[in-house]
């Protein structure tokens, strides 16, 4: 569908300039776009690629000079990059998927499907389940007994609820993504060398073999509205209480949460984050990729964690982190200077050897 330059500009709450009846059908980058594109050129290095593609019209930064860059049009928004969230939602084309019931899914009858549901093909619904209105289920996708998910819901293909599963509104789970699987919790009849060496922080006592057994997964797991959760990403359900996810939160891609954890809201949490069982994370808390934060540990408020960081102790909130183990990442930058210098002090150290030796001869 097209739009017209000032009707993009008014649903971005951004200044349209130029010949603004202009008809825009895509986005591309500067140097792709072609006539009938929005090059996209939000900060002035993306400008310079502009002459090398045939755009008429684009997205630009607060005070660039349209005219100069050889456009006809522009849009100018004074944050471009939260601007693109509304383009991007604006000129998505969505997955090609057909609305309705497929003939092809597997519907318990005990299940209730509100107003605008479309479900894809070979899905199943189990009994009990109740889906919001609007809500899309693409292909493949399996939702337990007695599971809800709310208005506007998105699933893409391959999705997997299980069971008492509770989702709010507007959820989006991309391909694959897991919610409600047993947590991995096992015990052995007696202490293991495992709970030993974490009291005593090493020493495993005598090594003895034992079975392990499993506790099993009685909680499920509560989402509440605007979460998103990526690819292959798996949230375990809890063990008498459920796993919760608050309003807001952005989950990527291989993602692991373990059974009980709580994550507070609008925290966002990268690639390859894995956070131990019974952790308690909160609100606007960002991890970056292969973050992890230990069992049964807290992360306070607005905590940021550099890529890799690896807590083994809680977090107390609005700290900066980085590290192994997690360290303010001001201290972890300047162990990481002293490393650096370790082969030039060794080398001082072993001139000032010879140099002592040398003495200790001439005399």
């Amino acid at each position: 569908m097209a739009y017209t330059v000032q009707q993009i500009a008014d649903s971005l709450g951004a200044n349209a300039l130029g010949a603004t009846h202009l008809e825009i059908d895509a986005v591309a980058e500067p140097s792709d776009a072609g006539p009938r594109d929005l090059a996209l050129a939000m900060k002035p290095e993306y400008a310079e690629k502009i002459e090398h593609g045939r755009a008429r019209a684009a997205m630009l930064w607060q005070g660039a000079d349209w005219a100069a860059l050889g456009l006809e049009a522009a849009i100018i928004a004074p944050r471009p990059r939260f601007a693109l969230a509304g383009l991007s939602a604006l000129m998505d084309p969505g997955q090609g998927w057909d609305s309705g019931i497929h003939p092809s899914a597997v519907i318990d009858p005990r299940a209730e499907l509100a107003e605008g549901v479309s479900v894809g093909p070979l899905c199943v619904i189990g009994a009990g389940a109740r889906i919001g209105a609007g809500t899309v289920i693409g292909p493949q996708c399996f939702i337990g007994a007695d599971s809800v998910i709310g208005q506007g819901g998105f699933l893409r293909e391959g999705v997997r609820i299980g069971p008492r599963v509770r989702i709010g509104d507007r959820f989006i789970a991309q391909p694959n993504a897991v919610i409600g699987s047993d947590g991995f919790s096992f015990v052995t009849p007696e202490q293991s060398g495992v709970e030993r060496a974490r009291a005593t922080l090493g020493d495993q006592g005598e090594v003895k073999s034992q079975p392990y057994a499993r506790i099993y997964s009685l909680g499920g797991v509560t989402i509440g509205d605007d979460v998103e959760i990526g690819s292959h990403t798996c949230i375990d359900r809890g063990t008498i209480r459920d796993t919760q996810i608050g309003n807001g939160t952005k989950i990527d891609n291989l993602v692991q949460i373990g059974h009980n954890v709580i994550i507070g809201r609008d925290t966002l949490l990268c690639g390859q984050v894995g956070i131990g069982g019974s952790a308690v994370i909160g609100d606007n808390v960002v991890m970056a990729g292969q973050t992890g934060i230990g069992d049964n540990l807290f992360v306070g408020n607005n905590v940021i964690c550099g890529g890799a960081t690896k807590a083994l102790s809680n977090i107390p909130a609005g700290r900066v982190m980085l590290g192994y183990p997690a360290m303010k990442m001001d201290s972890q930058m300047e162990v990481y200077k002293g490393l650096r210098r370790l082969k030039r002090l060794f080398q001082d150290v072993a001139d000032l050897k010879k140099t002592v030796s040398n003495l200790r001869q001439s005399d």
